[in-house]
């Protein structure tokens, strides 16, 4: 008797899986939110590292590619600094707390999502033609998004860390006088 691929219940679990995490990316780009340092710092430290893994994947690539990744960070650095203009702080009794611009991080996840999910359509309505490598899936307008999107939420959590820095210096000073 053959063996199916459990391939039906793979897709059930990366859709519901992605699907959480977007419904947490949407929840954090809504309403006030408390500064937690950890997640600034865990996003200024891997979000560069996953960047710099899939431009050193490209190096074989043709030169558009690379180019593409570049452009779409520094459209997200672009971005982020926006982001934190339009973005309202509040220094708390207990705590620091933000209301980011929901329009950007909202747009920015829809983008990917979107991308992403057009890429998964695309590639199953092939029928059963066996996989390509990942390389292969890779187009400029994904590499543009992926850039954009590492590119926006690295800057704007560096900005949250600088700006939770000051306030700590503020609040330090105003104790000690």
């Amino acid at each position: 008797m053959p063996q199916h691929a459990p391939f039906p219940w793979v897709t059930v679990a990366l859709v519901a899986f992605i699907g959480w995490r977007v419904y947490v990316r949407f929840r954090r780009s809504i309403g006030r939110q408390r500064f937690v340092a950890a997640r600034s710092w865990l996003s200024v430290t891997v979000l560069p590292l996953l960047l710099a893994s899939v431009a050193w994947g490209l190096r074989f690539q043709p030169p558009v590619m690379g180019l593409s990744l570049a452009s779409g960070l520094l459209l997200g650095v672009a971005l982020g600094v926006l982001g934190l203009r339009l973005t309202r702080f509040e220094v708390a009794g207990d705590g620091l707390y933000y209301v980011p611009s929901a329009h950007l991080g909202i747009a920015l996840s829809t983008l990917l999502v979107a991308r992403i999910g057009y890429r998964y359509v695309a590639a199953t309505a092939a029928g059963s033609a066996p996989a390509a490598p990942m390389g292969m899936h890779l187009t400029p307008l994904t590499l543009g998004l992926v850039g954009t999107v590492v590119g926006y939420y690295g800057t704007y959590a560096a900005g949250l860390l600088r700006w939770s820095v000051r306030q700590g210096r503020t609040q330090g000073a105003g104790l000690r006088t």
